[in-house]
């Protein structure tokens, strides 16, 4: 079959034609690919991502060679296959991880099995004239993550780099071949960018000149390519991605050939959908906008044979998201059909960025199949442009952070493109909906395991409780819907709040019914809450969330966190604390790389103090029928990055 690769202008088939200055990235299963192909082009060094089995010929263009790391030995039957014909290009060559292993099987070399696995950081030393490691000193601190390490070398080849006994790197500098046994690419390798910048601009002579402009230019190029004089439907949601993605189409196209569409389905954010339309319409663009809110609040949809309630009146979490997409599908086919498109006319334009065709593509190691990303937008003129090939994916060049400074080139104003990621369901999924409170028959035991886990850290004086509602969560192989517990203690927990972050990580291993644990500020909760508020999405529940998520972005703003903090749902959730007819506010300050895992910030760290007590301060005195404002201090897994 064809090989697929990730590459400058969207998703396309390989082409064998000339490319100046462009690495390719060899995945051999990496956990860390993607990470690989972001510190490239950091070094502004164009680059693509292939399957490690893509044939030699196809490589021919290419200024060098990165092999990934993977999870494989190459004695595993199952090991990746390659060519080996990739080592007689003349090209210089990096393997990483796994990649140097195979550098060194492929030129006769031995790996084996030591007793000793290195899994860590580790400090390993380098030999200072080896070009990799120029300008480093004599030692530097890396990530070594491997089962399998180097017995003899390659004829050729010498050891540039040792941990103890084991060979953290190898070279053939007559050949420009190396290896590194740790993970140039991550944070934790201090001086892994260094490294990298080594290889690329010294090793391999680039010039580093690959920069957001010629990006803009080839999407540009890409897009008029690829659409002729055909108009180019694109659905905006008020987020980041699909904003840039219709301002870019803007420039490429001009308004008249550009049919953007909003849906507000009544869960935005404060004044969202206003924004949206004011930016793009300051670049000509204009955005048809349909208040779909009553429509939404009152659909059903039908699950398991059996027809649901209205929205306004569902508590469940999946059905809440079913009747959304569907609803979604609907009036989106509605306003196409409105405005007389035809499958035959039309390009749908999706906001997908390169990361997220990284993480389908890693299926393309094994598998030719074209995996696309799809949305709760997926109507039957989506499906039918789909299997026609007429989806265009301009940002697919593009990473986050990327897509920022796009929007802020193409005239997008700064609170727009900072915006947090949010979920297309909207505030719908961010309040927690209930009837009754959560009990379980093994509540008291519960209670009892969770105490005992607090009682073992007896400095921190914390008062636990199992709270009377439930979140979503990932626990062994699977979703978990279950307990949240509270912890809370008197004063300000300023000093203790690394060992706060521990004890969460500790209560759902000991406590398999909760999924996820809150700091709850303020006094402690010296009786446990039994109460809950009633709360369905009515315009009554939704204000307040709206209000307050509105703080939220606002002192991220003041304290400017929105860049370091990846992801801050606020959710609604309709623990009562005592209060009656009160609900509480639960801020989700979230650290993550790849969204598949994260951690929880670090107040004191990530989060200054003063930022916290603002938050709570500001939505406790601004936002009616508040009583408590709650901070998730749980990492992913075991809870969800949202709560539903």
């Amino acid at each position: 079959g064809t090989a697929r690769r990730i590459s400058s202008v969207g998703m396309g088939v390989q082409s064998d034609d000339p490319v100046s200055e462009k690495v390719v990235i060899l995945d051999a299963g990496a956990q860390y690919g993607k990470v690989i192909d972001r510190r490239v082009r950091e070094l502004r060094v164009e680059c693509d991502l292939l399957p490690l089995d893509t044939p030699a010929h196809k490589l021919a263009a290419y200024s060098a060679i990165i092999i990934s790391g993977g999870p494989q030995s190459v004695y595993d039957t199952d090991a990746p296959k390659y060519d080996c014909e990739i080592f007689q290009l003349g090209v210089p060559v990096l393997g990483i991880c796994y990649g140097m292993q195979l550098l060194s099987y492929a030129h006769g070399g031995k790996v084996e099995r030591k007793a000793r696995r290195e899994d860590g950081v580790f400090h390993v030393a380098l030999e200072p004239d080896c070009a990799l490691f120029k300008g480093l000193g004599a030692s530097t601190q890396v990530l070594l993550t491997h089962g399998d390490s180097l017995g003899a070398l390659p004829a050729g080849f010498r050891v540039a780099s040792t941990s103890g006994e084991i060979v953290a790197a190898i070279e053939c500098a007559q050949r420009r071949m190396y290896g590194v046994q740790f993970h140039p690419e991550v944070d934790l390798s201090v001086d892994g960018t260094a490294i990298l910048r080594n290889f690329l601009l010294g090793v391999c002579g680039l010039s580093g000149a690959y920069s957001m402009q010629s990006r803009e230019e080839s999407a540009i190029e890409y897009i008029r390519s690829t659409v002729g004089d055909k108009q180019v439907l694109v659905l905006v949601s008020g987020g980041v991605d699909s904003s840039v993605c219709a301002a870019l189409l803007n420039r490429a196209l001009g308004a008249e050939r550009v049919v953007a569409l909003h849906i507000d389905h009544g869960f935005m954010r404060h004044e969202e959908s206003n924004g949206v339309v004011e930016a793009l319409q300051a670049l000509g663009l204009r955005l048809e906008v349909l208040d779909a809110s009553s429509e939404f609040a009152a659909a059903t949809t039908e699950v398991d044979g059996k027809l649901s309630p209205p929205l306004r009146e569902v508590t469940s979490p999946e059905i809440k998201r079913k009747i959304i997409g569907d609803t979604f599908m609907r009036v989106t086919q509605e306003l196409v059909e409105k405005r007389g498109l035809k499958a035959d006319d039309v390009y749908l334009a999706q906001g997908t960025l390169r990361p997220d065709l990284i993480e389908s593509a890693s299926s393309l190691i094994s598998s030719n199949a074209a995996v696309i990303k799809t949305h709760h937008n997926d109507t039957q003129l989506v499906r039918q442009l789909r299997e026609q090939g007429r989806i265009i994916e301009p940002l697919a060049d593009y990473h986050k952070d990327e897509v920022r400074e796009l929007g802020l080139q193409l005239g997008l104003p700064l609170h727009l493109v900072s915006r947090q990621p949010f979920p297309g369901p909207g505030l719908a999924i961010r309040v927690l909906c209930t009837d009754k409170p959560y009990r379980t028959p093994e509540h008291a035991k519960m209670s009892e395991k969770l105490q005992a886990a607090c009682d073992a850290r007896p400095a921190l004086g914390i008062f636990p409780a199992l709270l009377p509602c439930r979140t979503v969560g990932v626990q062994g192989d699977g979703r978990s819907y279950s307990y949240l517990a509270a912890l809370s203690a008197e004063g300000e927990p300023d000093d203790h709040w690394a060992e706060l972050l521990e004890l969460a990580r500790e209560i759902p291993c000991q406590v398999h019914q909760v999924n996820r644990v809150v700091y709850v500020l303020g006094s402690p909760l010296r009786e446990e809450p039994t109460q809950i508020t009633p709360t369905l999405l009515q315009p009554d529940a939704l204000e307040q969330l709206r209000a307050a998520d509105h703080i939220v972005t606002h002192v991220l703003t003041q304290f400017n966190l929105l860049r370091s903090l990846a992801q801050v749902p606020v959710v609604l959730f309709p623990v009562s604390f005592g209060v009656q007819g009160a609900r509480a506010i639960g801020i989700r300050a979230f650290i993550t790389r790849d969204f598949m895992t994260g951690t929880p910030a670090l107040p004191g760290k990530d989060l200054p103090f003063e930022a916290l007590r603002e938050l709570s301060k500001r939505i406790l005195a601004e936002v009616p029928g508040i009583s408590r404002v709650a901070l998730d201090i749980t990492a992913k897994p075991p809870a969800t990055t949202e709560w539903e």
